[in-house]
């Protein structure tokens, strides 16, 4: 057995004994028993308390994880912020939330707006400087995880003269800082986004991360990794979802005998397989190409891996909703939990079309 095959048997073993899944969307008890097995630091540094593994490690992290359920919904976002710190931040920086993450802690980022959803270049929140030290006002909104983040990376404009994609820069904004007002959105999955009204919040000068006025050139190079960790959950979540789905059709009876015999679900299970092998094919391939050039942009790969994982994710939880009939609006099944997860992931971290955009452009169209 190889050192992969023997790191998802672990994840497995861990979530069959650990997760409930009554536990919602993140769990601080499990996300510290997690951090205790050192796996929320899979891919940081080892000087920062990290285990310094590749991207094929955490896609698989991420797609067991999501698969058996656990809520772990803090770990997406903290993996893409820190990231984030890592490549820009202060030496002083890393050293304060590096290790944190390492620990248990939990970031978020700030990029959307009213107005500025999948053209974040239009984003209008402000940052200017005042003495020693910079004030924020503005709204974000749909900003993950915020209302238990430590810290929440956000995307601000600094000078606001300049072309649509310059003049923004990232900062740290710690919790629970003065003028900072954390809102939750109520939507299908509960309270897992929120609004966030900056009014003359006050940040150090030290809480930039990188440099001034280039922020857009820094969140282009996270692209890569927000897109396959979005791809990695959802490649989990189309495996729960099928997994499902064909146990209940091999046990559920009708007419004298398993409804999974009939032909027409037969076939159909037979063509989700296929899509659920392509899917972790690609999904996996990319990985393993971003591993072996890590400062290589690869936004066709990436976007590619995401459109497809986040696709089949909502097709296969939308049809396993339909072949578990009436039972799959019944939260003791879960099936409905998992059309909620997928719906919104074509949406989040860049829309399906959005991604179909970027393909298209990488052939010269």
């Amino acid at each position: 057995m190889t050192d992969q095959e023997d790191f998802v048997q672990a994840i497995g073993e861990f979530c069959r004994r650990e997760v409930d899944r009554k536990q919602g969307p993140h769990s601080d008890e499990l996300y510290g028993k997690l951090a205790d097995l050192g796996w929320l630091g899979l891919s940081l540094p080892e000087e920062y308390g990290g285990s310094g593994r590749g991207m094929s490690d955490l896609v698989l992290f991420l797609e067991e994880t999501a698969f058996w359920r656990a809520p772990i919904g803090g770990f997406a976002t903290t993996i893409i912020a820190a990231a984030a710190y890592e490549k820009f931040g202060s030496e002083q920086q890393k050293r304060e939330i590096l290790p944190a993450v390492v620990g248990g802690s939990v970031l978020a980022i700030s990029m959307s707006e009213p107005e500025a959803g999948s053209d974040v270049g239009a984003l209008s929140c402000r940052a200017e400087r005042r003495g020693d030290g910079w004030v924020i006002n503005g709204q974000k909104t749909w900003c993950s995880n915020a209302h238990y983040a430590d810290h929440i990376l956000l995307v601000a404009r600094t000078s606001p003269g300049q072309g649509k994609h310059e003049g923004m820069t990232m900062f740290s904004v710690p919790a629970g800082v003065d003028g900072l007002a954390v809102h939750g959105i109520d939507t299908m999955g509960g309270k897992e986004v929120n609004d966030l009204y900056f009014t003359d919040c006050v940040l150090p000068a030290d809480a930039v991360v990188g440099r001034v006025d280039h922020g857009w050139r820094q969140l282009m190079t996270g692209l890569n990794l927000e897109r396959m960790i979005l791809a990695a959950v959802m490649l989990g979540t189309a495996r729960r979802a099928f997994e499902d789905a064909l146990d209940y059709v091999r046990e559920r009876r009708q007419f004298g005998k398993p409804i999974g015999s009939f032909q027409a679900l037969r076939h159909r299970l037979a063509d989700h397989a296929t899509e659920l092998e392509c899917a972790r094919l690609l999904v996996h391939d990319v990985a393993r190409k971003i591993e072996e050039s890590p400062d290589t942009s690869l936004p066709r790969e990436a976007s590619m891996a995401k459109l497809k994982a986040t696709e089949f994710a909502k097709a296969m939880a939308l049809d396993g909703m339909q072949l578990l009939g009436g039972y799959g609006y019944a939260t003791e099944y879960g099936m409905e939990a998992l059309l909620r997860s997928a719906v919104v992931s074509t949406v989040y971290g860049g829309t399906s079309e959005i991604q179909r955009d970027i393909i298209g452009k990488t052939y010269g169209l």
